[in-house]
């Protein structure tokens, strides 16, 4: 399965390489028999030459001994000599020339011709003018010199004739040779490129795209969609790579989920420390403060009238527990509002609001309890946004939106300060963020400088899936 792509793009390749191979193969056969052809048409055109050279010789001769027959002079017989002794070299020659059976047979009949028109009529005819004359000259003796000239040069016609028949099969066979390697290059050119137009198309389908595709994917995947999944339908090793893609991705929804859970367990657990604290801080120390403080104060109320000094020291120590079971109230409150359990989110922005040494303005649309680390956390932000304000931003007022939209709990607090804020300016944002993020909330801050600071949270009341 791994390997099904690899084996199908060899497969492509090879039945490519083998069309490509065959037209071209086929060319170069088609291409060696045209040069074949080739050097047999210049063959036959030397055999047509030498066939006319040696007829040429023929007619020499036929015209010397005419000359000498006529005029007995022995001066008109060079031309008879000249061509009696090229003769046998150039019939030589065009038997060797010669192609086919009935072109050299042909040859050879001329070659017997010549010879007995020479040693069996010429020949005789010049010894008889050279003795008598008048007996050279009678008409049979013509009439046999012309006969032998005319078969000759029939001969010479049918030699030329087969000459010219085969030059014309040679033709129509080098016109089918230069068809077939016309239609070979068109079909294997066509052909070629069909596959290579199939071959392109296939690897476009079957790896192209689907790399595209993942590429998509892990884009998506880095800007936090972990939903993201490819289709298993690649074949071979992208089929292969696909699965392992996926087997990533839900491993990382896997590994971001436990995250997640796990973040959540630490904040809730944080929390729940929290209020273990408060509790233990409100049920123990303040109420052993208060009742030293109802103690004190019934003792310097029972000193009798000369007590003054007595008194005095009383009352001073009385206001000292007072002011310390007041610093720790506010502690308590710090670590977790007891108003925030018993009366909700609502009530705890009021009074968060009422403490806040800037002017505040409170615009909260939250009718019914939500979950305890929703409502902590967003606690937490609008603790934190005010007392950001009042220490750097060097803000006249501040307004807090707090209402709930489709599952989500949005938050947001504006000051109208110097701006400049940043998430990771300070630990109390970091610890925010932390904090909202591991609710699967988003906690983000618009601070340009010089034109205050809004800080906006959503937190989902439903945790994601």
């Amino acid at each position: 399965m791994r390997r099904g792509l690899t084996l199908r793009l060899a497969a492509a390749s090879t039945l490519l390489a083998v069309m490509v191979g065959a037209a071209f193969g086929l060319l170069l056969s088609s291409a060696a028999e045209l040069r074949g052809l080739q050097q047999r048409a210049h063959q036959a055109e030397q055999v047509l030459v030498e066939a006319n050279l040696l007829e040429r010789l023929v007619i020499d001769i036929e015209t010397g001994l005419r000359g000498f027959i006529i005029t007995g002079q022995e001066k008109l017989l060079q031309p008879w000599q000249t061509a009696r002794a090229a003769i046998p070299a150039q019939v030589s020659k065009l038997e060797q020339l010669a192609t086919g059976g009935d072109q050299l047979a042909t040859a050879q009949r001329i070659n017997q011709a010549i010879a007995s028109y020479i040693d069996d009529y010429s020949i005789p005819l010049i010894d008889t003018t050279r003795h008598n004359p008048a007996a050279a000259r009678t008409i049979a003796v013509t009439e046999e010199g012309k006969r032998r000239v005319d078969a000759i040069r029939a001969d010479f016609d049918r030699f030329v004739s087969t000459g010219t028949a085969l030059e014309s099969m040679r033709q129509d066979r080098a016109d089918a040779a230069d068809n077939r390697a016309s239609l070979a290059a068109g079909v294997g050119m066509a052909a070629s490129l069909l596959l290579i137009v199939i071959f392109a198309g296939y690897l476009t389908m079957a790896i192209a795209r689907p790399v595209r595709r993942a590429a998509a994917m892990a884009g998506r995947i880095a800007a936090g969609d972990l939903a993201a999944q490819l289709p298993e339908d690649g074949p071979g090793e992208v089929g292969a790579l696909q699965q392992s893609f996926n087997t990533m991705v839900r491993a990382l929804r896997h590994s971001r989920a436990e995250l997640a859970a796990s973040r959540a367990r630490i904040v809730a657990a944080a929390d729940r420390e929290r209020r273990r604290i408060e509790r233990d801080l409100h049920d123990g120390i303040q109420q052993r403060l208060v009742a030293l403080v109802l103690d004190v104060r019934a003792v310097e109320a029972g000193l009798p009238a000369g007590s003054a000094d007595v008194r005095a020291q009383l009352g001073r120590t009385a206001d000292g527990l007072a002011a310390t079971l007041d610093e720790l109230r506010e502690l308590s409150r710090g670590i977790h509002p007891a108003i925030l359990s018993e009366g909700g989110l609502a009530p705890a922005l009021k009074a968060l609001t009422r403490r806040s040494s800037i002017p505040a303005e409170l615009d909260a649309d939250v009718p019914t309890r939500l979950p305890a680390p929703i409502e902590v956390a967003a606690y937490y932000v609008v603790s934190e946004a005010l007392a950001n304000a009042a220490k750097h931003a060097e803000a006249s007022a501040v307004h807090i939106d707090a209402h709930l939209s489709d599952g989500c709990l949005r938050l947001s607090v504006r000051d109208d300060g110097v701006g400049g804020a940043a998430l990771g300016s300070g630990s109390g944002l970091v610890g925010l963020t932390d904090r909202v993020e591991a609710l699967g909330g988003t906690l983000s801050i618009n601070s340009p400088p010089g034109e205050g600071t809004t800080l906006i949270a959503e937190l989902p009341l439903e945790p994601a899936s």
